[in-house]
């Protein structure tokens, strides 16, 4: 086991090596290389059994319903991050009513660039790209197919604070001859109060503890368990740590299926539960507690394929294949006897995938990585967890020859 720990810190040093020599490296004489944002269709994300949001969902679409008179209603939807926005949106998004409407859903960067907002728009209601160039010419493009039209857009996770930037999007969104409804979901009761217009934001609440113990059960398999009366009160207590935060009842969930009656306890009497684990208010201590435990209960082999995913960009697409491809290449995976590298690698999306650090496409060959775009800080927490330095990248880079980016697959 000391071993093992060893070498995935040497290799996990070598990531980070790799990458300063990416930075530093990079081809002044290059262009900067556009990295575009991946969630731009993140509504086809599989949908999980979702617990405890109907009935909150039902009092907002009849809100919805009663301001659809308006031209234009632009619902905020904002809470902590891990609560469960971009889940609640996407129910209102999937919801029969918008079925008549064309839909659009774009994931919104921290830096606002209003282009990388609208050529989405225009892609995913059209089915191409625009070809110009210019803000205004874009613009002007965008109205004119607006006109006419019944569209519902989700702008998922909004951070710009700027009143003109927010003014300046919501007049581009305006139609006096289209029907438009913008859900915007953000962690900033800022932004939601500034961007609203016919409609009071609305605040995504915790869940109760009865539900968090739900998740739990569903995502542990707890009632196919020889020892689920023993684990009952024990599951319970972890739940109540959860603090109402779907993600760490979800990662905790998929943790605690592959755990003893011991290892439960343990669960449930960490340290970390105690402690501030970030600075970060926008974050749910609960929700970096819950996936820093996760985290502990991995096999090393799988920490080092998880530590190496720190090299891409917040928000990056990443492929399936091509990632699998990558972490045979840099020798991160050991084959045994009774599994190849291949279906280790398999074993291991699927792992990241219950633990709610990827998400999934409706497509098996795609993945997005999740955890960089809800808490990029999420890799520095690590070090006190493997007692490593990792580097994170949330910038665009020129090109460089040490490392290769993997793209999207048609």
């Amino acid at each position: 086991m000391h071993n093992s720990k060893t070498e995935m810190r040497t290799k996990s040093m070598d990531i980070t090596d790799q990458h300063q020599n990416i930075v530093l490296r990079s081809d002044p004489s290059c262009n900067e290389l556009e990295l575009h944002d991946a969630l731009e269709t993140s509504s086809d994300i599989v949908e999980e059994h979702i617990v405890g949001r109907r009935e909150e969902k039902e009092k907002v679409m009849a809100s919805l319903l009663e301001a659809m008179s308006k031209k234009v209603v632009i619902l905020p939807i904002h809470g902590i991050g891990g609560i469960g926005k971009t889940t609640f949106a996407r129910l209102i998004y999937n919801d029969p009513m918008f079925n008549c409407y064309s839909q659009v859903w774009v994931h919104v960067s921290q830096r606002f660039d209003s282009n990388k907002i609208y050529k989405p728009i225009i892609l995913q209601l059209f089915g191409k790209e625009s070809l110009a160039n210019e803000s205004k010419m874009i613009h002007s493009y965008l109205k004119e197919l607006l006109r006419g039209k019944k569209i519902l857009i989700v702008l998922d996770d909004r951070w710009e604070e700027n009143q003109f930037l927010l003014q300046k999007l919501k007049d581009m969104l305006y139609h006096e001859e289209s029907n438009i409804t913008i859900l915007v979901t953000t962690r900033s009761e800022c932004v939601a109060d500034r961007i609203c217009t016919n409609l009071q934001p609305h605040k995504i609440l915790p869940l109760t503890n009865d539900m968090c113990w739900d998740i739990i059960k569903q995502r542990s398999g707890f009632e196919d368990r020889n020892d689920k009366e023993q684990l009952m009160g024990i599951g319970q207590e972890i739940a109540r740590k959860c603090g109402g935060v779907a993600l760490a009842a979800l990662s905790l969930g998929f943790t605690l299926r592959s755990l003893n009656f011991e290892e439960w306890m343990k669960v449930k009497d960490s340290h970390i539960w105690n402690k501030p684990v970030s600075d970060d208010f926008s974050l749910s201590n609960q929700v970096l507690a819950s996936l820093k435990l996760s985290y502990s209960y991995m096999s090393p082999c799988l920490k080092l394929c998880f530590t190496y995913c720190a090299i891409f960009p917040k928000g990056h697409k990443i492929v399936k294949d091509g990632l699998i491809y990558e972490w045979i290449a840099l020798d991160f995976i050991k084959p045994t006897i009774l599994l190849s590298d291949m279906q280790l690698c398999e074993k291991y999306i699927v792992q990241l995938l219950g633990l709610s650090f990827f998400q999934q496409l409706v497509s098996p060959k795609v993945c997005y990585f999740s955890i960089p775009i809800q808490h990029l800080n999420f890799f520095f927490l690590l070090q006190s967890v493997e007692n490593k330095r990792i580097l994170t990248s949330d910038k665009k880079l020129k090109t460089c020859r040490l490392l290769t980016r993997i793209e999207t697959t048609t």
